[in-house]
């Protein structure tokens, strides 16, 4: 048999080797039995068929105020515009001298501890609709009255 045959497969049995190891590096180990967003291909929702609606509380990357980079973090969706969406962030920390700051009751946002949760409306943000993973329900129709017209 013709050597050049065996030299050129023996480099793509390589070349896919090195493509493999080099598409492990820097993922790290991820806890088991929690599913890791950010392997999710672009283009996919978090969940079939699941996409924001307004008066929905979810759990997404929620870019910073004063930086680059997102925060996994509860948020409000105000609005959906095709693959945007605007959100009031939600935090567990208060703000007083912040306008706009609502508190939500215990266990609104779904966090396993019941935790008081405040709703910021003084600085909405937007983001794609594939940065949302997990809905955690509708927000309380009288706050929703409160805060629909901010969108």
């Amino acid at each position: 048999m013709d050597t050049s045959w065996w030299l050129a497969l023996a480099a793509v049995v390589l070349l896919a080797l090195v493509a493999t190891l080099v598409d492990g590096w820097g993922r790290g180990r991820r806890p088991r039995g929690r599913a890791d967003h950010r392997t999710r291909p672009p283009g996919r929702p978090s969940a079939p068929g699941a996409r924001p609606r307004p008066a929905e509380i979810w759990w997404a990357n929620v870019p910073y105020e004063d930086g680059p980079g997102v925060k996994d973090r509860p948020c409000l969706v105000l609005a959906v515009h095709g693959e945007r969406a605007t959100v009031a962030k939600i935090t567990s920390k208060y703000h007083d001298e912040r306008a706009g700051v609502i508190p939500l009751p215990p266990g609104a946002v779904g966090d396993a501890h019941g935790r008081a949760s405040f709703l910021e409306t003084d600085e909405l943000r937007e983001v794609s609709v594939w940065e949302f993973r997990r809905r955690v329900g509708v927000v309380d129709p009288v706050l929703w009255d409160q805060v629909r017209h901010l969108a």
